[in-house]
């Protein structure tokens, strides 16, 4: 019994040192509508971009600031997206970059090319040119 009580009192121990040495997590806070992280720009995503989809298609994906960009301008040449002040995109380009950058990896299956913006990176066929 001693064994035991002498155990819990470790566990206790350490779990306050864990707590009272190590900084707390930064969590960032999201938005309890959309899911949108609340970070500086939100607004304006929020306002802009759910006008026309669910803000899960921004949170599902990911990209840098020049993928953004040219899905921003693929939607605007063929969705109606309309032409944002050059101040509001610059927002959400640097919300969406910071917040939805690129990632390793993705679970979302691949689409048929003619559902997808156009890649602004140059590809190389299988021949590797």
């Amino acid at each position: 019994m001693k064994n035991l009580q002498r155990v819990g009192i470790s566990a206790v121990v350490v779990a306050l040192f864990l707590l009272t040495n190590y900084p707390q997590s930064q969590a960032q806070e999201h938005d309890r509508v959309t899911g949108l992280a609340m970070d500086a720009g939100w607004e304006l995503v929020q306002a802009n971009c759910t006008e026309c989809h669910s803000a899960q298609l921004i949170i599902q994906n990911s990209g840098s600031r020049a993928v953004w960009k040219s899905r921003i301008t693929w939607m605007q040449q063929t969705q109606g997206l309309h032409v944002l002040e050059a101040e509001v995109e610059a927002s959400i380009l640097s919300y969406l970059e910071i917040n939805y950058g690129p990632k390793e990896a993705s679970r979302r299956a691949n689409l048929a090319p003619q559902f997808l913006p156009d890649n602004p990176y140059p590809t190389v066929d299988q021949d590797g040119q």
